[in-house]
């Protein structure tokens, strides 16, 4: 028998669960309104998939962003997969829930963080400036309400 309740996990679980909600409405009817996300994820996690040459120029995390032009949107039960516009040049991701490490709908300020135990206050995710969404180098203010999990934990 334990002796907590991990309330720390189960918010991450059910908040990984919203984003798959979300992603499986979008890939039924489309982005809604003037909705988009920036979606900043561990590039290191073991079941990401994505091109060498993304992998070499984000060794850690990287920042996406599903707004004009997004592909091939597919949500599974562990991760969801997308490709989407790198200069001209498109590429399809796989990126698995529990490597997401920011969501954010800049268009209605809503944000979620996900952190560990070894994250030392990590900073929110750049955002892309809106005219050049797939260009990672131009990074843009934009308030959202983030809602960190972490303060339920022990």
């Amino acid at each position: 028998m334990k002796s907590s309740i991990d309330y720390g996990n189960l918010m991450h679980r059910a908040m990984r669960g919203l984003i798959r909600e979300v992603l499986e409405d979008v890939a039924k009817n489309g982005l809604p309104g003037e909705h988009h996300f920036f979606i900043t994820f561990d590039t290191t996690h073991a079941d990401v998939e994505m091109a060498q040459w993304l992998s070499e120029r984000y060794p850690s995390d990287m920042t996406v962003v599903m707004q004009h032009w997004y592909e091939n949107l597919d949500v599974g039960d562990d991760g969801f997969s997308v490709t989407l516009n790198f200069g001209d040049a498109p590429e399809p991701l796989y990126i698995p829930y529990d490597a997401i490490k920011t969501f954010v709908d800049p268009s209605v300020e809503f944000g979620l963080r996900f952190e560990t135990q070894d994250d030392e206050d990590p900073p929110l995710a750049a955002l892309p400036d809106e005219d050049d969404t797939d260009d990672e180098d131009k990074p843009a203010a934009h308030d959202a309400e983030v809602v960190s999990l972490d303060s339920f934990r022990k």
